[in-house]
């Protein structure tokens, strides 16, 4: 359909449109006319994406003496894969009504490991390993041997780029990752280093947060971006927490002695700052120090001064290159050091060095780690906002919206959070507080281990298998407490008698176990009987819609852990700096983990399914409603 928003004419590739996106539309319009940032939640499964997505392109030809950029970033493969499947579909509407001019060029940018399309280099068994050998290939020293010496291998795929010059580059079009390795492979080119040289002339750029906010990956990937872009960070409801990691490093010991080793080939001055760094692991007790007190130590004891540590990662890189090494990967630890020096020289404000002689929770196992511990995720993604004129942060499940700007620092020009419009009730939210012994359930800390708690929701899990069909989802706070009951389920026999009714797969922490366990439940479901999928509380990339998911069960608030000397840093430094109160941001960060929980079985309108809060705080806290329900009003 195509229809009017003010002076911009939409073309929306369905018949029907809901009010939410349309409503989403206009606002998001009024933002990038005032070339402002903006905030706007909308629920999952109303079409937030294709809403997105046809409004910026309709807007970008609406102004071809003008035209937008859109940066689109997504937090994995999965995302960005989907992201631009739906932009194709738009564009072939687009091009269907408008001819050739509608044409643009957009493309995914990830990793080597999943571009490349040399067999000797994609074997390898992660992204670093992958990143190593291709260097190995591809290095300029490596190119210039092997013209001397054509027993020195090089990438036939780069080679064949490399020679092709100005004529490599993309027709326009929509490519996946898929297709930017199959058009790879049809021209003998590399398509990581095609897709690294297009990003500069496409119309829509789709990759990882990192290319945007971590400040190594962003200063080589999105340099030349011009500031006429529009950022879209979607499902961004963590994004504070990506922030942060981009801007965190830990150094253990392990650590250090691999950077020895690589000293041993690289004796430089940076080995004093690593002797630095095994004297203050030597502590006893546990140590915290803002990064100005932290590098005027480093000054007094070994001489280097501020202005040496900032430019550390970037003094390492030159060497690297000026040494031709090119096993990258045998270097990880060195980089390491260096980037924790360059961030502690960079930044004298929202960090701590945290120095702890073990883990808290096995103080009898000596595991020292240094810690330079983000605060303040405004310092990653300050320069996006400053740089770019417009920066859109969206997400299913952004409530309590106004936090968001506090915490990243910025003023959204426009700042909106819209609901669901249901035609029937398809959705059925119950609190438990108490079991059918009418004992109170709770993970709270002093309640977690009681066994008339683990009782109770073992009761709860076999009342909800013999009535409820198909597939049901658990949600546990942590691996750990998943572990715990679920042990406890089984000895006492509870979990024998759920098997009777449906089977159980149990998430771990392996990538290749989970896999194998998801793809058994899913079949499982598939063939009538249904089954129980048990999770920890990490709800990140796997949807559970239709019959995979007709009810989650939310066992316990999922509260960060409160003893971590971490997290409470970063409360005090919330408190003093954005006037946050603890108990503000705990609430606000456990709510949001649990409306990521429930939010993975209901996809879409047509989905339907029960959720079951499982403890008698969600009660008590004010917004419960607001945050997990009022997405999901019903009309």
């Amino acid at each position: 359909m195509k229809f009017q928003i003010e002076d911009v004419t939409v073309y929306f590739p369905y018949d029907n449109i809901y009010p939410e996106q349309y409503s989403y539309m206009v606002e998001l319009k009024r933002a990038l006319d005032a070339k402002g940032h903006c905030l706007l939640e909308m629920p999952t499964g109303t079409g937030k994406t294709i809403a997105l997505l046809s409004l910026i392109t309709s807007y970008a030809l609406s102004k071809p003496s003008n035209p937008v950029k859109l940066l689109y970033c997504t937090r994995t493969v999965h995302e960005m894969e989907k992201t631009l499947a739906e932009l194709r579909f738009l564009h072939n509407y687009q091009v269907k009504h408008l001819g050739p001019s509608a044409r643009i060029l957009a493309l995914g940018l990830s990793s080597r490991k999943n571009l490349c399309v040399n067999p000797r280099v994609v074997s390898a068994e992660n992204r670093d390993s992958v990143d190593a050998a291709c260097r190995k290939l591809t290095a300029s020293w490596v190119r210039a041997l092997a013209v001397e010496n054509p027993n020195i291998p090089t990438c036939e795929f780069f080679e064949n780029y490399e020679k092709a010059a100005s004529d490599a580059v993309l027709p326009p079009g929509v490519y996946t990752l898929q297709d930017l390795r199959a058009f790879g492979k049809e021209k003998g080119w590399c398509p990581y280093f095609l897709a690294r040289h297009m990003v500069q002339f496409a119309n829509v750029v789709v990759y990882s947060y990192q290319y945007l906010l971590d400040p190594k990956v962003a200063g080589i990937i999105s340099k030349e971006m011009q500031r006429e872009s529009v950022v879209v960070f979607d499902e961004a409801h963590n994004i504070d927490n990506v922030c942060i990691e981009a801007l965190s490093v830990s150094v253990r010991m392990q650590t250090l002695e691999g950077a020895t080793r690589n000293l041993n080939r690289m004796n430089q001055e940076i080995e004093r700052l690593v002797q630095y760094f095994k004297g203050r692991l030597q502590t006893e007790n546990v140590e915290k120090e803002g990064p100005v007190t932290f590098v005027a130590s480093i000054n007094a004891q070994v001489g280097i001064d501020q202005k040496m540590l900032r430019f550390c990662y970037d003094r390492l890189h030159s060497l690297m290159l000026t040494l031709e090494i090119t096993d990258t990967g045998q270097f990880l630890h060195i980089q390491t050091i260096c980037d924790l020096a360059t961030l502690v020289g960079t930044y004298t404000r929202g960090f701590s060095i945290i120095i702890e002689p073990f883990d808290e929770r096995m103080p009898h196992i000596p595991d020292p780690v240094l810690q330079l511990c983000c605060h303040d995720a405004s310092l990653a993604i300050k320069p996006v906002f400053e740089r770019f004129q417009s920066v859109v942060i969206t997400s299913g499940t952004l409530s309590p919206i106004d936090l968001y700007p506090r915490l990243l620092n910025f003023n959204p020009v426009v700042s909106r959070s819209f609901t669901m419009s249901l035609t029937r009730d398809c959705i059925c939210p119950m609190v438990l507080t108490r079991g059918s012994d009418q004992l109170p359930v709770s993970t709270k800390y002093d309640l977690r281990s009681d066994p008339g708690v683990e009782k109770n929701y073992g009761k709860l899990l076999l009342e909800m298998v013999s009535v409820v069909p198909d597939g049901i989802v658990c949600f546990f706070v942590s691996y750990s407490y998943m572990d715990g009951i679920v042990n406890s389920w089984h000895e006492s026999g509870i979990l024998k008698e759920i098997m009777q009714h449906k089977l159980v797969f149990i998430e771990t922490q392996d990538v290749v176990e989970t896999t194998l366990a998801l793809d058994n439940y899913r079949r499982a479901c598939d063939c009538g009987r249904g089954a129980v999928f048990s999770r920890g509380k990490v709800a990140e990339g796997i949807d559970f819609d239709r019959h995979y998911g007709r009810l989650v069960i939310m066992f316990g608030v999922p509260f960060q852990y409160t003893l971590s000397r971490i997290l409470l840093a970063r409360l005090e430094y919330l408190r003093e700096t954005f006037q946050i109160k603890e108990g503000d941001f705990l609430t606000f960060d456990a709510l949001r983990q649990a409306a990521q929980c429930v939010g993975r079985v209901i996809r879409s309108k047509a989905d339907y399914g029960m959720m079951i809060f499982a403890d008698k705080r969600f009660v008590s806290l004010c917004t419960v409603t607001i945050v997990l329900l009022g997405n999901s009003t019903i009309k």
